[in-house]
């Protein structure tokens, strides 16, 4: 049987030395044993196309072969969802940032949207992803791993987490810094004609006003969100949903802010008349060029607002019982 030889020999090729005369043994005699039966079954000899289909379901030679050999890993599959988990934390962090502050930069500055020079950006890419790699395969090959997996205790895995409760101290924080923050923010930056700002006088634009009542509106409907959350400290749709709003409406006008140029004009005892124009052009200036920085950390907050949401579109188990969160 020219085929099953052929077969047999293919094998071979690909299989340990130490064990290649026993493991062909083995398989010829199943092979062999195989024809025969079919032969037995069919009254004749097979003809080269049956021998071809029983060798087909068997597998290629390379794929037999492999049943064979040991296991090998670059890095094993007890390591693997570490590294996988470690890998995209550095990749993300490395590329969406940039990636999104070049996408902003095109949108708001094509003057300067080559800045980020996308092309190191992917050598910066395959360096993490390659020392991050070798470590992994590093502690692969030293058996590291093995000594950190023995020692765990169930006693000091953390404790089940509900990602859908509010935490009570983080609810009075936040109406307390939000409280403080307010005070200070309305007795220093009411609507007047002249702003006295620690020694310096501030002339605003009068598109400050707007600015001004709709980030206190808005401040006054977080402490309220904050304020149910102490109470109630579970999320709901509702309230994740007016979060949201509330954070876009807030990273609208902030984004809005930077780029209006509110600052009129800057004066100061001290201050000549001509330094204080370059200065307050320079305030301009940099507010606007903070922009894109700022919409970034805002699609990241935003992001999040939109994650709790799908989440609580789920039934969540709390307390032994099943409780939706609508």
């Amino acid at each position: 049987m020219e085929l099953l030889d052929r077969y047999l020999q293919a094998i071979e090729f690909w299989l340990p030395k130490r064990q290649r005369q026993d493991i062909i043994t083995e398989l010829s005699e199943d092979l062999r044993s195989q024809v025969e039966e079919k032969e037995t079954e069919l009254g004749r000899k097979l003809e080269d196309a049956e021998v071809e289909a029983i060798l087909k379901r068997c597998g290629s030679p390379l794929e037999v072969a492999s049943r064979y050999r040991p296991q090998q890993y670059l890095i094993g599959p007890t390591l693997f969802p570490i590294y996988r988990f470690v890998l995209a934390v550095l990749l993300i962090g490395c590329v969406v940032p940039r990636f999104l502050i070049w996408l902003v930069f095109l949108l708001v500055d094509p003057a300067h949207r080559g800045y980020l020079h996308m092309e190191n950006l992917w050598v910066t890419v395959l360096y993490f992803a390659f020392f991050t790699t070798l470590a992994f395969a590093i502690a692969e090959r030293s058996g590291v791993k093995l000594e950190a997996l023995n020692t765990w205790s169930p006693r000091k895995l953390p404790p089940v987490r509900d990602p859908n409760r509010i935490s009570r101290f983080g609810s009075l924080f936040e109406i307390a810094a939000a409280v403080v923050f307010n005070v200070w923010f309305v007795s220093l930056f009411w609507p007047r004609p002249i702003i006295d700002l620690y020694g310096a006088q501030l002339t605003l634009t009068p598109a400050w006003r707007i600015f001004f009542w709709s980030f206190l509106f808005l401040a006054a409907a977080n402490i309220a969100i904050a304020g149910v959350n102490l109470f109630r400290p579970y999320w709901t749709r509702r309230r994740a949903s007016l979060r949201l709003v509330a954070d876009g409406l807030g990273a609208g006008l902030f984004c809005g802010l930077l780029k209006a140029q509110v600052l009129f004009g800057i004066s100061a005892p001290s201050l000549p008349a001509p330094k204080a124009i370059e200065l307050t052009n320079v305030i301009n200036l940099w507010m606007v060029r903070t922009l894109p920085w700022a919409i970034v950390t805002m699609l990241v907050i935003l992001s999040f607002d939109v994650y709790r949401i799908m989440r609580l579109r789920c039934v969540h188990l709390h307390g032994g019982s099943f409780r939706a969160l609508w």
